[in-house]
């Protein structure tokens, strides 16, 4: 978590994701409630989500800041977007996260929409599953970015450089890209689909020389 020090000196804004009423049936009437689920961010790389309940409207907006201020993490963005896709999950809500050229736009929801934004990100693909609830879906997305790694930082953490990766991932990338090229020439001549971990004989004059 960011120190509170430090969340002081940030520029911080504030979005409201809901805003819930609750009423307890008293002796002279009813008693109202209010609680507020607000996400805090700089729109920089840091978030936090953060709740509070109280008797009126503002009270419980003041709280829910407060609570956030208190949970602000550094999330990873690589320019406007996310690292690579992820699935987060908290409760009965799942939530898919995609990263998406620039210029795309967030295809989120209310909630979801309002933890990226906070957290800085402007070009994302999301998909929601599960229970729709806002505080579900808005903790799904909190846990997502948390979990979200760059390169570097996965290459710090395992000790190994980062072209090594690169040059790993770009030739499986070629090796899948001259399978899917090998159907799809199969299937335009009219053979059948090559079969893992078998060679396919060769045809014409010299392997029926070679067989007699």
């Amino acid at each position: 978590y960011v120190d509170q020090e430090t969340a002081e000196s940030l520029d911080l804004i504030d979005l409201v994701i809901k805003i819930n009423r609750s009423a307890k049936v008293m002796k002279g009437g009813r008693r109202f409630g209010f609680s507020a689920l607000v996400v805090l961010g700089d729109g920089k790389g840091i978030v936090g989500i953060g709740f509070g309940k109280a008797r009126e409207v503002p009270p419980a907006v003041e709280k829910a800041v407060a609570d956030a201020k208190k949970h602000l993490v550094r999330v990873s963005l690589v320019g406007t977007t996310v690292p690579h896709a992820t699935v987060a999950r908290f409760r009965s809500s799942q939530v898919k996260l995609l990263p998406a050229a620039p210029g795309t736009g967030i295809l989120a929801g209310a909630a979801v929409r309002a933890v990226l934004e906070a957290a800085g990100v402007r070009d994302a693909l999301t998909k929601a599953l599960g229970s729709k609830n806002a505080m579900n879906l808005a903790k799904a997305t909190f846990e997502g970015q948390v979990s979200l790694r760059t390169k570097r930082e996965v290459s710090a953490l395992r000790g190994v450089q980062v072209c090594w990766i690169s040059r790993t991932f770009s030739r499986s990338r070629s090796i899948a890209r001259i399978a899917r090229a090998s159907v799809a020439s199969r299937a335009r001549a009219g053979g059948p689909p090559p079969v893992a971990g078998t060679r396919a004989r060769a045809s014409g004059p010299a392997s029926s020389s070679a067989s007699t």
